[in-house]
């Protein structure tokens, strides 16, 4: 029996992770990811000479004993001749969903150590799987929520592999006990004000009490789910490339001859193509009423976790949640050295190796750098004076930018919104302004 539970285990680890031969672990110290390194380092010691395992330990710095188990992963590390990472990260204990927050937080830290070589491996199970479909239920989800889990995905630029996906917690549990695996036990995990803890604590022992099969059958409905998701996509698919340009903005116009289910459909694979968390049916009420049919001239906006929905010129798109700056003016002392933008927008320098378009700034002329301006005027290669709301749309350029262009001031004269315009007072031979983002 102890042979063949872990012969099965390794195996089912071997087939999961195909020919992936460079692999981070994600390694908690608990009893899951325990065993998920232990099988790779049994299969490298036994068949895999080739592989190559690291793992990583996230310090979240929630548990008083974070600390002792990140000692814990070092020494079993050790032993194993695994490679060692640690990263420490911090969370707003006070501010959100503290689940939400460690998860994201987890994942930017892992990503540090990602490239495309290299596939996350993650210990979630079968039991694993029937709690997040149970959550995604609770949130009302579709087939794209309901799919739980997949045992393998691309993210960004790098593979995540789910291995242990099929194995049950039992199972895992026996494979660490008859290998004599030493592991460490969150205390968090008995907490049920946690919904996942809840489910795994109250609910799903009742559950499976009563049907044994219980995790196996929901790990079926959900990837049912994830074929019909899939079938839907592949049918939309030709429809939804020919909404979206190179920047992955939508046209708008086509979606209103659409039925509100092919309409929410088209909505979710942009989000999905955007790789955001997918907005709820609610709010895609919201951004359909407020956003998208919103009046012409208007400006409309929708946040929606760290992004923001906007509309402009008959297409939508979905931006960072910019930083307000219309009140930033910066003295700009000596413009031989680049100026540092705020908001990560990069840097301004003065340059004569251009196509020079602005005068230099008089001795008795201070230098600036704001974001914002009011007032009329006329610009080079323009007839006449306008509106500095009326220069923008007739340059096309979307609300949200126009906060965000540099725009150079000698004393209170604007001179160059830098890459789009010079005015009549800024025009001269002498230097050109360059705004370089990185």
């Amino acid at each position: 029996m102890k042979n063949s539970l872990i012969s099965a285990v390794l195996n089912t680890v071997q087939a999961k992770i195909g020919f992936n031969r460079n692999l981070l672990i994600a390694y908690s110290g608990g009893v899951d990811s325990s065993v998920l390194l232990h099988a790779l380092v049994m299969l490298k010691q036994q068949h895999l000479p080739d592989l190559d395992v690291k793992a990583i330990y996230i310090h979240h710095g929630i548990s008083e004993h974070a600390d002792v188990w990140a000692e814990h992963c070092r020494e079993q590390c050790k032993i194993w001749q695994v490679p060692f990472i640690i990263e420490k990260v911090c969370l707003a204990l006070e501010q959100g969903n503290i689940e939400q927050q460690a998860r994201d937080a987890r994942y930017n830290a892992i990503n540090k150590h990602l490239t495309p070589d290299i596939a996350l491996c993650t210990a979630q199970h079968l039991d694993d799987q029937s709690e997040t479909f149970l959550l995604a239920l609770k949130r009302g989800s579709g087939p794209t929520g309901l799919s739980a889990m997949p045992e393998s995905i691309e993210l960004a630029s790098h593979l995540l592999l789910r291995p242990l996906l099929t194995i049950s917690r039992h199972q895992i549990e026996q494979y660490a006990q008859e290998c004599n695996l030493a592991w460490v036990e969150d205390e968090s995990n008995q907490d049920p004000r946690y919904d996942r803890n809840f489910l795994r604590l109250n609910v799903l022992p009742v559950i499976n009490e009563r049907w044994p099969h219980f995790n196996q059958m929901v790990a079926r409905s959900a990837q049912l789910c994830h074929e019909q998701q899939q079938l839907l996509d592949e049918l939309l698919f030709d429809c939804f490339e020919l909404l979206i340009d190179n920047e992955l903005n939508l046209s708008i116009k086509p979606l209103l001859s659409f039925s509100l289910v092919k309409r929410n459909a088209i909505l979710r694979m942009w989000f999905k193509r955007h790789q955001v968390t997918m907005p709820s049916r609610k709010q895609l009420d919201i951004i359909w009423q407020t956003v998208i049919q919103a009046k012409e001239d208007s400006n409309p906006q929708f946040i929606l976790h760290d992004k923001q929905v906007r509309r402009y010129q008959e297409k939508l798109y979905l931006l960072p949640n910019y930083q307000d700056l219309q009140s930033i003016k910066l003295n700009w002392l000596d413009l031989n050295n680049a100026l540092l933008l705020p908001d990560n927008l990069g840097k301004l320098s003065m340059t004569t190796t251009l196509s020079n378009n602005c005068c230099l700034p008089n001795k008795d002329q201070q230098v600036f750098v704001g974001f914002y301006t009011q007032g009329i005027y006329q610009i080079v290669g323009r007839k006449g004076s306008r509106q500095i709301k009326k220069l923008w749309q007739e340059l096309g350029i979307p609300p949200w930018m126009r906060t965000r262009i540099p725009l150079v001031f000698y004393n209170e004269t604007l001179i160059t919104a830098v890459g789009i315009f010079v005015t009549i007072q800024g025009q001269g031979n002498d230097v050109c302004y360059q705004h370089q983002i990185y």
